[in-house]
């Protein structure tokens, strides 16, 4: 029987899903410890209020496979950009097609939502990313140097 695929917006009742993904994610990039976000923190960002984040998740058989996470970029030289935080299809279900219908769901969105375009990181060593991130004629910029800097916990 063929499998039945759904890309969707995500709901708040997929942030279970998305959070377990998103450990699996973590482990792929050795770095599981770094998960710190709790599931009401990752809830309300995505579904409160004020939203900071959108995603789209890969249905296959009624089971979330795949998710795609993004928020909103403001460059000063090209405008909104939409920033790919994460995009992940299980383990399990690779092959499927699933990776490339959220990407496709991706632009379609950058697209209907005129932004100047989509960026992202992807780890060097990530062989398998960087050649699907090739499929699309992805631009690599090796100029740049990644800076972080950790706030400290404010007090309330």
């Amino acid at each position: 029987m063929p499998s039945a695929i759904i890309i969707r917006k995500a709901t708040p009742n997929d942030c279970p899903r998305i959070m377990e993904l998103v450990l699996e994610l973590a482990i792929y990039e050795r770095a599981p410890d770094e998960v710190t976000v709790t599931l009401d923190h990752f809830r309300e960002s995505g579904f409160g209020p004020n939203p900071v984040w959108w995603a789209f998740v890969a249905e296959e058989n009624g089971v979330i496979n795949g998710f795609a996470l993004y928020y909103i970029r403001y460059s000063t030289w090209k405008g909104q950009r939409m920033y790919l935080e994460d995009i992940l299809v299980t383990e399990k279900a690779r092959g499927h097609g699933l990776g490339k219908l959220l990407m496709d769901a991706l632009i379609a969105e950058a697209q209907e939502k005129n932004f100047s375009g989509i960026t992202w990181q992807v780890l060097e060593w990530n062989e398998p990313a960087l050649n699907f991130y090739r499929k699309y004629k992805a631009n690599f910029d090796a100029e740049w140097v990644n800076v972080s800097i950790q706030t400290p916990k404010l007090s309330r």
